[in-house]
Order: C-alpha cells, then structure tokens, then sequence
C-alpha cells in the first residue's frame, strides 16, 4: 500500500489503511506500506502489528506536495505482487503509479477524495483529473468509497462506471465505556475532522449563540488539528463563547477515547464542503449518533440514504442553529440500515486483489 502518510499521522486515508492493513496480514496476505515522512523524525523502518512499514523523505517539509522520488524507486526494487496505491491529490500516487508501471506490477487506486484549504488548488483539480487521467486508465480496479466518487471521476477522468468497486469506509469502533452516554442537562455537540477552513467547524461555532438562546447548557466541542485552529479560537474568543465552545484534539490511534466521546454526543456536526464518505460522520453512525451535516459531494448520499440530516452548505448562521436545535431535542428518525464494518472493507479489498492477481 502506497500513500503519503500513514500512522502515527492520522487522517481519513490514514485511519482507513491503519484499520484495514492489519486485518489482510490475519487473512494471510504480506502488507507492507510505503510512506514518506516530511520530518525526518519517524523511522525508516518499523513493524506495526504485523505490517510492515516503510518510509522515505519527503520534500517540502512545510508543504503537502510529497515530492518523493523515493517512492518510484522502492517500487522499482520491490518484488511486489500487487500494488494499491492510497489516494491521488499529491505528488505521491503518480510516482507510485510510474513505479508500478516501469515494473510490469499490476496495480489499483483508491482514490480517497477530499477538500483543501487553498481555493487555487481546488480551481486546479479538473486539471489535475485531466494530467492523471493516462495513469489511472492503467490501474486494473478503481476502488471508490462513495456512489459520489464514481460519478465525480467517470466526469473529470472520463473512466468507465464498470471499472470501479465501491467499498465504503468502515463505522465500527470499540464500544464506548458504559459511563459515555449523552448528558440531557447540558447537551454536547461535536464537531470533527481536521482544522482546516473548507471542513465547517467555523460554522458550527457561528451558530452557537442562536443555539444558547434556546438550550443554554449546550456545549460545542471541536475535535481535531490542523492549521485553521488559531483563526477557529479567535472565532469562539470574538463570539464571547469561551465557557460553551472548546477546541480539543485526541492523540492518533485513540479509538477508545473517541468512541467515549461520540457516546456522549448529543448530535455531531460536519458543515464540509466536501467529504468522500467521511470516517467521522460512519463511526458516528456506528455508535447511532444523530448527525447533521452540510449537503455535499458524499454527506449528500449519506441524507439521500437516509442515515443523516442535511441542510444545504449557504445556511446561515440562524439556519444552521435552527436544526442543531431541532437535533438536539427530536433526532431526525434514521433509516435501519446494516452499516459497513472495517472487517467487511478488508474482505472486499482482498476479495478485488484476488481478482486482480487471478487474471495479472
């Protein structure tokens, strides 16, 4: 598996690889993930249950452009079987892709889709989909996490609906403690994903004071880090929502941690502008919390499932509020659905390179 972090970095591709790795070693396969490392701190090699882990310089190292040569090079020297390349929005999945190519090694992209801060690097993704495009027609499976995702990229890559396999993300996690329930005295919002400008958490904040005027115990907790935290507490300090309003991380691998949390939740909020099919929002679920979120890119198949509420991206703040409210004291009804498990994404990752590997 190839992609441009991986633990003790975590993130949405790097929750979805830590989960699923371990679970194709059980099944008998030999994973090993190639990485790189901007910092130079991590080592070069490491063991984490039963993976292997392999990492390479990075550069910058105050970017996310994962320039990498390291990567095509390790593919080039590997006796590999198959490769899965993890993502497609940095340098590194095209010189993984080059590598696996160069070496007659049959591979499959997952494309893990998401935002950005930077408005020019969105305005720039069509583009981006265009160059990449004589790359991902080599891979033999495309592995999509969303109905949304296949529509997105049979749009921008031109690639066939029949080539794609969609495995949705899993939405187990451990069982939450037997103390983490939700507090009806002073309801707990959350809020999670990375800091980033683009993920909502701004608008959730904007709307906590119509929200405290009608349930003045609530209390809003954004979970997660990443750059757009200084602008996110200067947000809450502004509002004169210091006591009601925290801003809070988890260290990475802290699943027992956040299942208590989301135990606790009186409904969780994700206000992104674009989501693939986000862990937060399926671990959520998993743990039947209500959730609100924006509707977009894969929180809009998540509603028209009927797993969650959505209210469109340009509500305001007073809008926003309204159905926080409305959450918070009647959750909407949820559809009964048997929702994905990190065991069931495993089987069909391997079920796909069994596939690939019978016809290579």
């Amino acid at each position: 598996m190839v992609s441009a972090n991986s633990y003790p970095v975590m993130g949405g591709v790097e929750t979805h690889i830590h989960e699923v790795a371990p679970r194709l070693v059980r099944a008998g396969m030999d994973v090993t993930i190639l990485t790189t490392d901007r910092t130079r701190r991590l080592p070069r090699h490491e063991w984490q249950a039963g993976v292997e882990v392999r990492r390479v310089p990075a550069w910058p190292s105050s970017r996310d452009y994962y320039l990498a040569p390291g990567i095509f090079t390790a593919i080039q020297q590997g006796r590999w079987d198959l490769v899965h390349v993890q993502g497609y929005h940095t340098a590194v999945p095209p010189l993984a892709m080059l590598g696996a190519i160069r070496s007659h090694t049959p591979f499959v992209l997952s494309f893990h889709s998401g935002g950005h801060a930077s408005s020019l690097r969105i305005r720039g993704r069509r583009a981006q989909h265009a160059a990449l495009g004589p790359l991902v027609a080599r891979a033999r499976r495309l592995i999509a996490v969303s109905s949304f995702e296949v529509r997105l990229f049979e749009e921008t890559m031109g690639a066939s609906p029949r080539r794609f396999v969609t495995i949705p993300n899993g939405a187990s996690m451990p069982q939450p403690s037997p103390t983490a329930r939700p507090s009806s005295e002073e309801p707990l919002i959350l809020s999670v994903g990375r800091l980033e400008g683009y993920k909502g958490h701004h608008r959730a904040i904007a709307a906590m004071p119509h929200v405290l005027s009608e349930i003045p115990n609530a209390r809003l907790q954004v979970v997660g880090a990443g750059p757009y935290g200084p602008a996110l507490e200067r947000l809450v300090s502004e509002l004169g929502l210091v006591d009601r309003v925290s801003i809070t991380s988890l260290p990475p691998g802290e699943r027992q941690a956040m299942a208590d949390l989301l135990a606790r939740a009186g409904l969780v909020v994700l206000l992104s502008e674009y989501e693939a099919n986000p862990v937060a929002v399926m671990e959520a679920l998993g743990l039947d919390r209500p959730v609100l979120a924006a509707y977009t890119s894969g929180l809009a198949d998540l509603a028209d499932q009927g797993l969650l509420r959505a209210i469109p991206l340009e509500s305001d703040a007073r809008e926003v509020a309204e159905a926080m409210v409305q959450e918070l004291r009647a959750p909407t009804p949820r559809r009964s659905v048997v929702l994905p498990t990190w065991d069931s994404c495993a089987d069909q990752l391997l079920a796909v390179y069994e596939d690939v590997l019978a016809s290579a």
